[in-house]
C-alpha cells in the first residue's frame, strides 16, 4: 500500500533570514536582499556583482560546535537548517526510529569556497591543500554529515541535478517513504558558490544580472545568485498523525523527467511534462485556489519558456493561477533553489498569502499570467506547485496540499 507523505518540519538559512520566521516575515513583506557583493583574495583577484549573500550567519554557525567549523560552508548552512527542521517537527529520533530515517541532501556544487580556497593557496602561496579538504568538497559531506550528527542509519546520500537537486532530493526523499524504505526523511539542499572563482565563471556565461533580478519582465537581464540551505522533515501521514505532529502541507506530487534536448536551452515540452507528472494524482476544482513558486530566473530564456510550459498544461486556466518568483527576493540559490521554493510555496499554501514577484516593472508579453507584481496577494490556496528546471535539461516539480 502507498503511504502518504506530510512535511512536519521546516528549516531555512538563507539571505531572507537564517530562521523559518524571519524568512517568512521578509517573504511576505517583499523584502529583497539583493545588493552589489563583493568577492576577493586579497588584492590580486577581485570582483564586484549583485548578489543576495547571508549576513550575520557566524553566530548562529558558531552554535553547531567545534566539528562543523571545520566543514565549508555549503556543509555549515545545511546543517543549521537541517537542526531548525528536526526542532520545528518535535520529533525524537529513537534507536528504531534512527533505522528508519533517511538522509537525502542536494547540492549543485559541493564544497566550492574549500575548492578555491585550496586552489589558491597551492597556485599563489605555494602551499600544501588541508588534510580534511577532500571531506570539506565531496557532495555527500552534507548528508554524511547530517546522518552523523543524528546516527541516523537509514539510507544516506546526495542528489546532484545542479538547480533542481533540492526539489529532486525532496521528491526521491518522499518517495523512499511512500514505498515503504524510510519512515522519515532528513531533506533539502544547500549552495555557497558565492566566492570569486565561481563567480568569474558564472559572468563568463554571460548570464548574469548587472543590478537585480526582474523575472518576467521585459527589460530582465539575467539572474542573481544567491546563497543558502532548506530543509525539510518528511513522515509518514500515518505515523506523523499517531505522534501528534503538526502538519504543515501533504507533498501530494512529484514529477521528474528531462529534456534530452539541450544543456543550456530550456524545453517548454519538458518543463510541461514535469508539471503534468506532478499533477497526475491532483484534482484542482479551482484554478484560482493554486499558486506556482515559477523556477523563475530573470534570465531571457527561462521566463517565456517556463510561461509557456504553464500554459500548455492548464490552458485557459492558466490566466486564473496565482505565480511568483521569489527569486526577486532571495537571489538564485542553483541547487538549493528547489528546496528553499519549497519551503516558501508551503509557507504560502499555509497562510494563504502568495508571496511577490518583485521588479516587474515592464511586462513582457510572452510572460502574460498573474505574477503578483504589485506586492503580496491574499486568498485561499488549494495546492502550491514549485517548479525547478535545472541547466542539462534536468526537471523536477513539487506540488503541496493541505491536510
Amino acid at each position: 500500500m502507498t503511504r502518504r507523505v506530510v512535511v512536519t518540519g521546516m528549516g531555512v538559512f538563507s539571505p531572507l533570514g537564517t530562521d523559518l520566521k524571519t524568512f517568512t516575515d521578509n517573504l511576505f513583506n517583499g523584502q529583497c536582499a539583493i545588493k552589489p557583493q563583493t568577492y576577493a583574495y586579497e588584492d590580486a583577484l577581485s570582483l564586484t556583482l549583485p548578489a543576495a549573500a547571508i549576513e550575520g550567519a557566524d553566530e548562529a554557525l558558531a552554535a553547531l560546535g567545534r566539528d562543523m567549523t571545520r566543514a565549508d560552508p555549503y556543509s555549515q548552512y545545511g546543517v543549521a537548517a537541517a537542526e531548525m527542521a528536526i526542532a520545528h517537527s518535535g520529533i525524537v529520533l529513537d534507536d528504531a526510529l534512527r533505522k528508519r530515517t533517511a538522509t537525502l541532501l542536494g547540492t549543485g556544487i559541493g564544497g566550492q569556497q574549500s575548492s578555491d580556497d585550496t586552489h589558491y593557496q597551492m597556485l599563489k602561496k605555494g602551499r600544501r591543500p588541508h588534510p580534511l579538504t577532500i571531506l570539506r568538497i565531496i557532495p555527500n559531506a552534507l548528508a554524511s554529515h547530517i546522518s552523523i550528527r543524528h546516527g541516523l542509519t537509514g539510507p544516506s546520500f546526495a542528489i546532484a541535478s545542479a538547480c533542481a537537486s533540492g526539489a529532486h532530493a525532496i521528491g526521491m526523499a518522499a518517495d523512499m517513504i511512500r514505498n515503504g524504505h524510510a519512515d522519515v526523511a532528513i531533506t533539502g539542499a544547500s549552495e555557497k558558490v558565492l566566492t570569486y572563482g565561481a563567480l568569474e565563471a558564472w559572468r563568463a556565461m554571460h548570464i548574469l544580472s548587472a543590478d537585480t533580478c526582474r523575472p518576467f519582465s521585459k527589460n530582465r537581464d539575467g539572474l542573481v545568485i544567491g546563497e543558502g540551505a532548506a530543509v525539510l522533515v518528511l513522515e509518514d501521514y500515518e505515523n506523523a498523525r499517531a505522534r501528534g505532529a503538526t502538519i504543515h502541507a501533504e507533498l501530494t506530487g512529484f514529477g521528474l523527467n528531462a529534456d534530452g534536448n539541450d544543456m543550456i536551452n530550456p524545453s517548454a515540452e519538458g518543463a510541461a511534462g514535469a508539471i503534468r507528472l506532478a499533477l497526475r494524482d491532483v484534482t484542482i476544482t479551482d484554478p484560482a485556489q493554486v499558486y506556482i513558486n515559477a523556477h523563475g530566473t530573470g534570465t531571457l530564456l527561462n521566463d517565456p519558456t517556463e510561461t509557456e510550459a504553464i500554459r500548455t498544461v492548464f490552458g485557459a486556466d492558466a490566466d486564473k493561477l496565482i505565480v511568483s518568483s521569489t527569486k526577486s527576493m532571495h537571489g538564485h540559490l542553483l541547487g538549493a533553489a528547489g528546496s528553499l521554493e519549497a519551503v516558501a510555496a508551503i509557507c504560502a499554501l499555509k497562510a494563504g498569502q502568495v508571496p511577490p514577484t518583485l521588479n516587474l516593472d515592464d511586462p513582457d508579453p510572452a510572460c502574460d499570467l498573474d505574477y503578483a507584481a504589485s506586492g503580496t496577494v491574499t486568498r485561499p490556496l488549494k495546492l502550491a506547485l514549485s517548479n525547478s528546471f535545472a541547466f542539462g535539461g534536468q526537471n523536477a516539480v513539487l506540488a503541496f496540499a493541505p491536510v
